[in-house]
């Protein structure tokens, strides 16, 4: 239930309040959740998309099953048919999302990747305004277009190689084989075991990352569409994509059940911690939405940039952070100048 950088959520009425320091609170608490359960798709990236999105997804229908069923209960929702195949088209959208994430943190660092993806997210969404939307921002959107731009480039820019740093205590379910001494004679690869990574690992890392934020612009305005136009509550929009997830991905991995079982073992807390905070991030900025402009929650989210390169650092030794911290600073005031103009 991840979500975008534009937010899909409906304008609160005139009297909606400036900030204040409960929704500050909220929004805060909103991207620490964000950063936190990416750190935990990154330790687990090891471990092969689709079994962790699948394990992940479904853990997360569960434990936030009761929360939209009293929802419903209280308030029952008035859904059309085309209401219904917008929240099963964001089941699909998020499956993309997920398994692209997945595999850009599989080949490149933490605060390279998730800066990468929000921003890029958050600069197709607004180039998507302009052109299919007729949107015309002023200055301070073309300014915060501009940064983002910027900030791509410069966390894009060759520097040193962004592989993936080893993770304290959590060790990969395909750790890579030693490469043999000169003159010695390879030995074969195991029927089913991993190709030996190659060089440009970064650059694939990148090209993921892109993707992912294709996605992630493609689900907001797809998300957007269905809570202003379709009348869909957020809250069962966003619910909606974790059972269809489960649904999708569950032939894969079920088909890799000694996998699927192995991630399971080895990364529950990272599939559980993305089972919750992925739901309550979205949750928390709903809550705030509810009483606060969204043009003063919406950028203030991206906080979650910044926080995710402090964690790539700190917890998994992730290098260039002086470089990356300046990038993701100006991706995040790309994305606070496009919320405001």
């Amino acid at each position: 239930m991840a979500r975008g950088t534009a937010s899909p959520f409906p304008e609160p009425g005139p009297g909606a309040a400036p900030v204040s320091a409960t929704a500050l609170a909220l929004i805060l608490a909103a991207a620490a959740a964000h950063a936190t359960w990416n750190l935990f798709t990154k330790q687990a990236s090891a471990a092969g998309g689709p079994s962790f999105v699948w394990l992940m997804s479904l853990t997360a229908t569960v434990l936030y099953a009761p929360v939209v069923v009293g929802s419903v209960l209280l308030s029952p929702p008035r859904l059309t048919a085309l209401a219904w195949l917008f929240m099963i088209g964001t089941g699909l959208l998020q499956v993309g999302y997920f398994l692209f994430l997945q595999a850009g943190y599989g080949r490149g660092d933490l605060s390279l990747v998730y800066p990468l993806g929000r921003g890029s997210g958050a600069l197709l969404a607004a180039l998507a305004g302009i052109t299919l939307l007729g949107e015309r921002p002023g200055p301070a959107g073309i300014t915060g277009i501009v940064l983002v731009v910027l900030g791509v480039l410069v966390l894009g820019a060759p520097g040193r190689a962004a592989g993936s740093a080893p993770v304290p205590g959590t060790a990969p379910l395909l750790a890579p084989r030693p490469s043999p001494a000169p003159g010695a004679p390879r030995a074969p690869r195991a029927p089913g075991a991993p190709r030996a990574p190659r060089a440009p690992r970064a650059s694939r890392a990148i090209i993921f990352a892109l993707v992912t934020g294709t996605f992630i612009a493609s689900y907001t305005l797809w998300d957007k569409y269905a809570v202003s136009t379709l009348r869909v509550p957020p809250l069962l929009q966003g619910y909606a994509s974790l059972p269809v997830m489960a649904l999708v991905l569950a032939p894969f991995a079920l088909r890799q059940r000694d996998r699927t079982t192995r991630v399971w073992h080895r990364y529950r807390r990272q599939v559980t911690g993305a089972a919750v905070l992925s739901p309550l991030a979205y949750i928390l900025v709903l809550i705030a939405m509810s009483f606060t402009a969204v043009s003063a929650v919406a950028p203030a989210r991206e906080v979650s940039v910044l926080a995710g390169v402090i964690l790539g650092r700190r917890l998994l030794g992730e290098g260039s952070l002086a470089r990356r911290l300046a990038a993701a600073g100006a991706i995040a005031a790309g994305i606070v100048c496009i919320a405001v103009g």
